[in-house]
């Protein structure tokens, strides 16, 4: 369905170019746009030629036209005047409001397609039919890409991701729920992860208005064939997810560097909670001491490195060992051993995972 919006810029432009106000009534009568401060003193007058026999009609010293599509009449559309270039004016009307239905018509039956194949809502020989019905390539290279809002929104978000991509591009912008704007990206022949990315800091900065943390993008696996878009869409969906898990600081993340973290999150969470209790027994990670939670973290970010370790935590060498020694005799995993140092890093991974999915400590 036309916009409003998009109808009041027609009508905007109509006038400004003919010097005639007009209107645009839906067939029931109400008014969907209009330059003519009167516009409501009308209705009665539409309704009734919407009920007539008659395509277009000339009372109350105003042009009456009506605009029809594929599932019949859509619009009346009324200028001020009755005089040939009210009638012109009318006419033009008329063939503007035609074109935007046919094109807002195919753009529906695009989206519809677009959505019910992310879902896979298609049979496979109809995802083929609709694609060549609906003139979509079926061998091309795309991505899709996940722009999930925050909870405080304008309105206008979908038109503002729409605005990066332009009205004729390949790609294709839709929503499937009141979170998240899905694009399906048309990458070509040449196309990398790398201008996937950049295409995502351009839509990030279409809401540089916004609160940084309330915008998050994820995309999926670039993929070369029109059945493969669902799946680039479940990778994109899995990277949101596992994001706000492992990767709290991005605001932009790829499935391909979820690495081990897209394992812990199809464990089942009994298996986890079977697993945290043979590492940690009754002493679970979140009850260390925040000096201790500090040493591990900084510890794992320099690879187990005991000298530099100890000169980013600016304390003796020594005093880092008797941490890890301490750390060692609670946990029995002595983190300078580079697979009891796997253990417990992966331990506090699926931990993270639980907080996330269960919403409490453990």
């Amino acid at each position: 369905m036309v916009s409003n919006q998009i109808l009041q810029r027609t009508v905007d432009g109509l006038t400004q170019i003919t010097g005639k106000k007009c209107c645009v009534f839906d067939a029931d009568g109400n008014v969907l746009a209009a330059t003519l401060d009167s516009a409501k003193e009308h209705s009665g007058a539409a309704i009734k030629l919407a009920a007539s026999g008659s395509d277009k009609r000339k009372t109350g010293g105003m042009c009456f036209h009506k605009v029809f599509d594929s599932d019949g009449l859509r619009f009346i559309a009324v200028v001020d005047g009755d005089d040939d270039i009210a009638s012109m004016a009318g006419q033009f009307l008329c063939q503007e409001l035609s074109e935007l239905s046919v094109a807002y018509r195919d753009r529906f039956d695009r989206e519809s397609f677009i959505k019910n194949l992310l879902l896979d809502n298609m049979l496979l020989v109809d995802v083929y039919n609709r694609a060549k019905k609906l003139h979509v390539e079926v061998e091309a290279r795309r991505v899709v890409m996940v722009v999930e809002m925050g909870e405080e929104k304008n309105g206008d978000e979908l038109d503002r991701v729409r605005s990066v991509f332009g009205t004729h591009a390949p790609d294709f912008v839709t929503a499937v729920d009141e979170s998240n704007i899905i694009v399906v990206k048309h990458l070509g022949e040449d196309g990398t992860y790398d201008d996937v990315d950049k295409t995502a800091k351009v839509i990030l900065d279409a809401f540089r208005d916004y609160k940084k943390s309330e915008i998050r993008i994820s995309y999926g696996t670039i993929v070369g064939e029109i059945r493969e878009v669902s799946r680039s869409y479940k990778e994109a969906m899995m990277a949101l997810d596992v994001g706000k898990i492992f990767f709290k600081d991005r605001d932009i993340i790829a499935y391909s560097v979820l690495g081990i973290g897209r394992l812990i999150y199809q464990l089942p969470l009994p298996l986890c909670r079977m697993f945290i209790n043979e590492i940690f027994g009754e002493k679970k990670p979140d009850q260390f001491d925040e000096e201790t939670l500090t040493t591990i973290s900084k510890f794992f970010e320099n690879s187990l490195n005991v000298s530099e370790t100890s000169r980013q935590l600016y304390i003796h060498r020594n005093t880092l060992v008797y941490r890890l020694d301490k750390l060692q005799k609670s946990t029995g995993l002595d983190l300078r051993i580079f697979e009891d140092a796997i253990t417990f890093k992966i331990a506090l991974m699926v931990v993270e995972y639980m907080r996330f999915m269960e919403g409490q400590d453990f």
